[in-house]
């Protein structure tokens, strides 16, 4: 992974990277953002005008320098005298992102406050990035990301601008095993391998004297303990369920919460076998899963001081002459029925099993959780309502909520508050159990959420995040986000974290 560091001294890499914004106005014209440093305006602005820059979001517009080997101008849109830090944040990831290939750059972009100096490290982390494990032949074609960042900013020497950027590499680190996670191939990543992967990162990260530990249910004792969602769901498969719990626990601890996360390695349908178009990127179905693991693992490396439980339920939806039929009837943990009326809704099954367990482990004996978020690729529904880079966000408690709301705001995710209808909660029942696993098709994305609902104590806040379509990118890379696994929701968790103990 790249590294970063801050500085205020005169440009010394052969790249400098800085921003190219736009005025409104008849004709528009365009600004130069360079920080603290100090560049030969009227000549560069006269040699981008001829090459057409506009200095629109995700435009690089290179140049040869004279200092440097090469000058890179990343568009932030519309010119601001302070700009949000999410522009930032996607501004300095494309630069590093199109610049793969080349060692290292510096990046001078305006840093009014260390907020600043956090999102374009944070950015440029994000955006190199490169997966390219499985690559035989053509490996060595491939373009290496950008392994040294140096920003350039007034604010090298600040204490909080400093702090930020060590804060930046945890994001940029544990980001990018959320990515590793989601494009491994389901040949490689089954229910039993992730956990191997998760303990090693574990590990990696302290293990206990970090706080950090581990335990894995395996399939006899899901069987025998009672976990019918995740055994339903993952029968159908050779590759047997698991169910991983990484708890971090502080010497000093202000609350507690749980995040579970939905872990499906990969999704055939099972019996309700999805079109063939499309059905390679299921791998992605673990996204939840590989977020909430990643983001108790950065949480503990900040040392925040909240407990938090991480729960991945994982499981493979395949076909087979073993697996779950329409209309068979499983038992939940805890003791609640469900008609399986669709084996393709699978997700709130094993994520119903993990509820349970995460908010019984967590009321156990005299601690109690102070709420519970569960992040899962859940429904298509999510992408049809909100497409493919908003994510849904649900809930029991508005004043949760906010706070969620706030820091997705902080971390640069999208996310969107939905409802949840109790008129559509009818369409759940079952004539045979005490509810089905699907409802009214029309706000699918709602119901799946009632469904999950069923599973809350009225009492304990919840969110429910649909990540369904911003965890897997299937178009063209845009920003600091690749192609392929994004690693939504996991910096927004932290956010959370760090905003609930403040």
């Amino acid at each position: 992974m790249a590294k970063v560091q801050l500085t205020d001294a005169a440009v010394s890499e052969e790249i400098l990277v800085v921003g190219l914004a736009y005025k409104e106005g008849s004709p528009a014209h365009l600004k130069i953002e360079s920080g603290n440093l100090s560049l030969d305006e009227k000549e560069l602005l006269v040699a981008l005008s001829d090459l057409g820059a506009t200095g629109k979001s995700d435009e690089i517009t290179k140049l040869p320098g004279t200092s440097t080997r090469l000058i890179v101008f990343t568009g932030l849109g519309k010119a601001h005298k302070s700009y949000p830090h999410e522009t930032l944040r996607r501004a300095s990831g494309a630069a590093t992102r199109a610049l793969a290939g080349n060692t290292s750059l510096a990046i001078a972009l305006p840093t009014n406050v260390a907020e600043d100096v956090a999102a374009i490290a944070e950015g440029a982390l994000l955006g190199a990035y490169s997966f390219d494990e499985f690559r035989g032949a053509t490996k060595a074609e491939q373009k290496s990301p950008i392994q040294n960042i140096t920003i350039h900013t007034k604010l090298a020497k600040s204490t909080e601008a400093k702090a930020l950027a060590k804060r930046a590499l945890v994001i940029g680190q544990y980001t990018t095993l959320v990515r590793d996670l989601i494009n491994m191939p389901p040949s490689h990543l089954t229910p039993d391998s992730f956990t191997k992967i998760i303990s090693q990162a574990v590990t990696l990260a302290g293990g206990a004297s970090a706080g950090l530990k581990v335990s894995i249910l395996d399939e006899k004792q899901l069987r025998t303990q009672g976990f019918g969602g995740i055994t339903g769901v993952g029968q159908g498969s050779a590759n047997p369920p698991r169910l991983l719990h990484v708890s971090y626990t502080p010497s000093k601890s202000k609350k507690r919460f749980a995040f579970v996360g939905k872990g499906i390695t990969f999704d055939s349908g099972g019996l309700a076998l999805k079109p063939a178009l499309g059905m390679e990127a299921m791998k992605s179905d673990m996204s939840g899963a590989a977020a909430v693991c990643a983001a108790v693992m950065a949480i503990a490396t900040l040392k925040l001081p909240v407990a938090i439980d991480a729960w991945a339920p994982l499981a493979e939806n395949m076909v087979s002459d073993t697996a779950t039929r329409p209309s068979d009837i499983i038992t939940i943990y805890g003791g609640k029925t469900v008609e399986v009326l669709n084996p393709d809704a699978e997700g709130r099954l094993v994520l119903a099993d993990a509820l349970i367990k995460a908010i019984e482990v967590g009321n156990k004996g005299k601690s109690h959780l102070d709420g519970i978020v569960d992040v899962a690729t859940l429904t298509g529904a999510q992408v049809v309502a909100l497409g493919t880079r908003t994510s849904a966000v649900m809930t029991n408690n508005e004043e949760f909520n906010s706070k969620f709301l706030k820091a997705a705001q902080t971390s640069g995710e999208a996310f969107w508050p939905m409802p949840l209808p109790e008129e559509l909660r009818a369409s759940l029942d079952s004539p045979v159990a005490d509810l089905a696993n699907i409802g009214e098709r029309m706000g699918g994305m709602l119901v799946a959420g009632l469904f999950l609902k069923d599973f809350i104590p009225n009492e304990l806040p919840w969110l429910h995040l649909d990540i369904a379509g911003p965890a897997f990118n299937e178009g063209e890379a845009f920003g600091y986000t690749p192609v392929g696994g994004t690693g939504i929701a996991m910096r927004t968790l932290i956010a959370l974290a760090e905003r609930l103990v403040k």
